[in-house]
């Protein structure tokens, strides 16, 4: 069975991964599973408390397919959670590795965004990490898929979902029509007047 690990920390921002393991679990019968740094319990930005499945690190990456990053203000303290190893050794087992919002940050520092295009919240964001993968930094509003490495802003967990599903291999046709389900959200009506018009 496919098995995703979500990394939450305290503070954890709710929106990020709701939709990504929401849809993995409910319609592609995958596994999901969540770890915290010594497994603490955390509680969301929202006040949502989780107790998770297991450790950060007792995580296996020969038993999982994907470990994913929440984003949070965790990310960008100086006592930022240390998840480095764990990181550097999904990549290097060839498991889709995926960070939102400010979970980018603790890629940056793993070395895992120094050489594939990636995103952020802003281009700002991962230069004091350290990281030297600037040049190849995406100024965009959607997740970045570079092999099996996942990024994207805060405000994109729905692009973020479907880049993970893509990676893992899972992308088909209904996963495409719940994409056009929620960008029909942002569609602009007075497009469509236009449109009428003969106007693009």
């Amino acid at each position: 069975m496919t098995t995703i690990i979500t990394v939450l920390t305290e503070g954890y921002a709710d929106w990020e991964t709701a939709l990504l393991n929401a849809v993995a679990r409910s319609f592609y019968g995958v596994e999901t599973r969540f770890a915290t740094p010594g497994g603490a319990h955390v509680t969301s930005s929202g006040g949502l408390k989780v107790t998770p499945d297991l450790a950060v690190e007792d995580i296996d990456v020969s038993a999982i397919d994907a470990l994913v990053v929440n984003g949070g203000s965790a990310w960008s303290q100086d006592d930022a959670p240390d998840i480095a190893t764990v990181l550097v050794a999904a990549r290097d087992a060839g498991k889709v590795v995926a960070g939102i919002c400010d979970a980018t940050l603790a890629l940056a520092k793993a070395g895992l965004l120094d050489d594939i295009e990636h995103t952020s919240n802003s281009a700002e964001n991962l230069p004091p990490t350290g990281y030297q993968g600037a040049d190849h930094y995406q100024d965009q509003p959607s997740a970045v898929v570079a092999g099996k490495i996942v990024t994207a802003p805060g405000t994109a967990p729905v692009s973020f979902m479907a880049g993970v599903m893509q990676s893992l291999g899972l992308r088909d046709g209904n996963l495409d029509y719940y994409l056009g389900l929620h960008a029909a959200e942002h569609f602009d009506p007075s497009r469509r007047a236009d449109r009428s018009r003969g106007a693009i």
